[in-house]
């Protein structure tokens, strides 16, 4: 799934190798030498033949020109302060990267192949100046390449790449869908290892957070407790013909379809992110929403093969929160729609076989404490039923020693800053838990839900602050035994 190049980047690039530069007040400037001038001109606005030739011939001059060499230094950091020439040799670096393979290979086998570069990125804070983006377009392609050349851990991917990520990341951060896109599209060629994954994984408040929070607005701002759990489908909200359709929130779908490309190369390393997907992310109810809505086979192929990484590698965990999402009710829903993508159909089997296997294989009870064992709580069907905690608070609080209260009072204890409805929810289970259970008060207390609770009560939230006010009333209706 190889993505173009973006139409910005290429504009801007474009504009620059038509720009006239005046080489020889560069060197009368001794900004560049006699020698860079020679270099530049045999490769300067010649064909491409002529370039590859020139510069295979003379690999290591090339080198030392771009990169320097320990006696000279690189043009980049020798011509600093002529804007001109950077954004010149920042354009004509990238084509030769892309062009010349054997240059490439010797620029990632010098001893410092991103150290010229990595200055360029903090030249300007602002998002629009063109060094750091044609820096960021020069390095993306570079480290890209470097990893899958080296890809064991060396001092010189350790300090650049987290260095690229905290740049395309404020890229992304950004209003601008055109700088939102060059971030998406350069984080996608640097995703292409098990290494550069780990580290995005390790900046993710930076890196993956803003991408998050254009897939919520791309489902229109549905949430677990308006329209995101029912079984409705709301496809025709952003349904269109072109690819220049604007989808839910004025996300565009080229966009969303690279922001997803990007988290279904994250998802690869599913073992690692799957937990905290879930956790901060609430990821399978949002991808359950995008996969309702998704407007593309293009998209739903990213979504289908996404969703069935993460939960192959995260069963225990993220299953739970699969069936209050009714994500086999958009999966049955998928096979009615006239599909081609032999990978979308595949995924498509697999992740409904794999549905199947665990939905016949659970009861309530058992659906409840996968949930209560994934810890993270979701509004799913269990919680507001009557009849499931007459028939099942005694099992909750005996069963090992009341280990699923345990685990209930340890999400309890948890500040939840992000997602509040988790405290409201667990809440209400001690409510039922005293409700059904009044003789095990004393046992509950000890497992600290009586004090949480009661803390509770002075949350900031008002879902919270209801619900602890109901669990501690359940309480206090036994207070004179």
């Amino acid at each position: 799934m190889s993505l173009d190049p973006p139409a910005y980047i290429l504009s801007l690039q474009n504009n620059i190798r038509a720009r006239p530069i005046s080489w020889e007040g560069a060197v009368r400037a001794k900004t560049i030498t006699e020698s860079d001038l020679k270099k530049i001109k045999a490769i300067d606005k010649v064909r491409k033949e002529q370039r590859k030739q020139t510069i295979e011939s003379e690999l290591d001059t090339y080198i030392a020109l771009l990169l320097g060499n320990g006696e000279t230094k690189s043009i980049f950091e020798s011509a600093a302060k002529r804007t001109d020439i950077l954004q010149y040799m920042l354009v004509l670096t990238g084509d030769l990267i892309d062009d010349i393979p054997a240059l490439t290979d010797s620029m990632i086998s010098h001893a410092h192949p991103y150290k010229p570069l990595l200055p360029l990125l903090k030249q300007s804070n602002n998002a629009e100046d063109s060094i750091p983006l044609l820096t960021s377009a020069v390095l993306s392609s570079l480290l890209s390449r470097g990893l899958v050349a080296q890809p064991k851990s060396t001092p010189e991917i350790d300090e650049a790449l987290p260095k690229l990520y905290s740049y395309i990341a404020a890229l992304s951060n950004t209003s601008d869908s055109n700088l939102q896109d060059i971030a998406v599209q350069e984080y996608s060629a640097l995703l292409r290892t098990a290494k550069s994954r780990q580290q995005f994984w390790q900046q993710r408040k930076e890196t993956l957070g803003p991408l998050v929070d254009v897939l919520r607005t791309a489902t229109g701002g549905k949430d677990s407790e308006s329209t995101l759990y029912n079984g409705s489908s709301a496809a025709s909200s952003i349904r269109g013909t072109s690819d220049n359709i604007k989808i839910g929130g004025g996300v565009g779908l080229q966009l969303l379809y690279h922001i997803l490309m990007v988290i279904w190369q994250l998802s690869f390393e599913g073992r690692l992110v799957g937990k905290g997907l879930d956790e901060e992310h609430d990821i399978i109810p949002l991808y359950t929403q995008l996969l309702r809505d998704s407007p593309k086979e293009k998209t739903t192929r990213l979504l289908l093969g996404t969703l069935y990484n993460l939960l192959s590698y995260n069963k225990s965990t993220l299953m739970p929160a699969a069936l209050p999402a009714k994500l086999p009710t958009v999966l049955v829903n998928l096979k009615t729609r006239h599909l081609n993508d032999e990978d979308l159909l595949e995924d498509l089997e697999k992740l409904t076989a794999m549905m199947d296997e665990y939905t016949s294989s659970q009861t309530t009870l058992d659906e409840y404490a996968a949930e209560i064992n994934s810890g993270h709580l979701r509004w799913s069907p269990p919680h507001k039923n009557k009849d499931f905690w007459h028939d099942n608070a005694r099992a909750i609080v005996d069963t090992q020693n009341g280990e699923l209260c345990k685990k209930l009072a340890e999400i309890l204890s948890k500040e939840w800053a992000n997602d509040k409805q988790v405290l409201a929810i667990g809440c209400n289970d001690v409510a039922f838990l005293v409700k059904e259970c009044p003789e095990k008060r004393q046992q509950l207390e000890k497992f600290g839900l009586k004090a949480r609770v009661m803390a509770l009560m002075q949350d900031e939230n008002e879902s919270v602050r209801w619900e602890s006010l109901r669990a501690v009333g359940e309480w206090l209706r036994y207070h004179f035994d």
